[in-house]
């Protein structure tokens, strides 16, 4: 289903105020680069430096915002960067020790449902030890769908971290059965775009660490999740527009540079 108008308008807003934002508070680097300067000029230098600060920082700037406003059209509650809480109990910490090991030696194929359920059975079993964990970078809760962790990743993370990323998600699941057993919960992994287009993601690289159908989404899998069928396109549009809107207020922005 289409989003309302005011929903476009809330997610532009979200945009807008979020580039505007980080276009306050960026400090271009202080690198002497006379030749670059000479060639390219001080304005275009400091447009790459900002383009090379927002890169790095996409996800926390724009994606998290966006994510809370495209979800909170569909679901009851979204927030950003959600601390799980700090307690697991001793028998989830063994279950989850149990799935990394079968994992990590390939004798048991990653089955979400089932972990789940494994750690379930066991979230209050044993004493309860404080952990520390990430905080989600996205948690949403509905009535209906439950409850969802999303740790939201660059387009190309490194494959070889997904082992402590696996953890992570199986460690949430635990601290909120703790608080909640009997809640319907799922944590994902979500990649905001396919760096391969048009060609898929290569999903290979991650099969058997994650549960792919099941702790993967990427481009349009996630934000139609959030927002529902066809809101990746919408979303897109919705940064072609305000792109467009401010293009002038950012070239004025980096041509103060040149003075």
């Amino acid at each position: 289903m289409p989003l309302s108008a005011q929903s476009i308008k809330r997610i532009e807003d979200t945009i807008r105020d979020s580039l505007r934002k980080k276009l306050q508070n960026y400090k271009p680097e202080s690198n002497h680069m006379p030749f670059h300067f000479r060639l390219l000029g001080k304005d275009r230098m400091a447009l790459y430096s900002f383009i090379h600060s927002l890169n790095t920082s996409f996800g926390a700037s724009i994606f998290e915002p966006v994510a809370v406003a495209l979800a909170q059209t569909r679901f009851d509650h979204a927030e950003a960067q959600h601390s799980p809480g700090n307690k697991i109990s001793q028998g989830a910490q063994k279950a989850i020790q149990s799935i990394m090991n079968n994992l990590s030696v390939a004798s048991k194929e990653a089955n979400k449902f089932e972990e789940i359920e494994q750690i379930r059975a066991v979230c209050r079993k044993g004493s309860m030890n404080s952990i520390a964990t990430v905080k989600a970078d996205l948690f949403i809760q509905d009535e209906k769908y439950g409850m969802y962790l999303f740790d939201i990743k660059t387009v190309k993370p490194n494959v070889s971290s997904f082992k402590d990323h696996k953890r992570t998600l199986l460690e949430w699941c635990a601290i909120k059965l703790a608080q909640y057993p009997n809640a319907k919960i799922n944590t994902c992994i979500a990649i905001p775009y396919n760096p391969y287009e048009p060609e898929p993601y290569q999903r290979w690289t991650l099969k058997g660490m994650l549960d792919l159908p099941n702790e993967l989404k990427v481009a349009n899998e996630f934000w139609d999740f959030l927002g529902g069928d066809g809101a990746y396109q919408e979303l897109l549009n919705c940064f072609e527009r305000v792109g467009i809107e401010l293009r002038n207020e950012i070239d004025n922005y980096f041509s103060n540079f040149n003075r």
